[in-house]
């Protein structure tokens, strides 16, 4: 038996060889296709809108009361409503308050709010911020409180 008898024979030919590249071909072919729509629709096609609250810190006015500064990043012209809290010794929400943002032309700016306490407070800080017209990401933020 030559070797050619025994290429053909345990499918070692040339045709075979051709049609293995083929399929190998086609099939990178396939995964970078489907790579290049997935980066399309998860990078160019979705929402462009990206919020980011940063602390940073507190000045306490009273007793009871607590100034909480941070910076937000979010798209220009844009309102955006934000949680600030206020925390005890002990890391339980002692003071809370939404503030609406209203739209600038600035895509990060420092604000700050006055949260009223009901005991005596060691911290202040932003707790989440949201797109307005995302009322039920309000009420969940509402319902991971409650």
């Amino acid at each position: 038996m030559t070797a050619h008898d025994l290429d053909a024979r345990y499918g070692r030919t040339p045709a075979r060889r051709a049609r293995a590249r083929f399929v190998a071909i086609g099939a990178a072919i396939g995964v970078a296709v489907v790579v290049v729509a997935w980066v399309v629709w998860a990078g160019l096609l979705s929402p462009a809108a990206s919020i980011e609250a940063k602390d940073v810190g507190y000045r306490e006015l009273t007793a009871s009361t607590v100034e909480v500064r941070w910076q937000l990043t979010a798209p220009a012209d844009t309102a955006v409503s934000c949680a600030v809290q206020a925390t005890s010794e002990n890391h339980a929400v002692v003071g809370w308050l939404v503030v609406e943002v209203p739209p600038s032309s600035e895509t990060t700016r420092t604000l700050s709010a006055t949260v009223r306490t009901s005991e005596p407070y060691v911290g202040g800080s932003v707790y989440r911020c949201w797109l307005p017209d995302a009322s039920a990401a309000a009420d969940a933020v509402a319902a991971e409180l409650a």
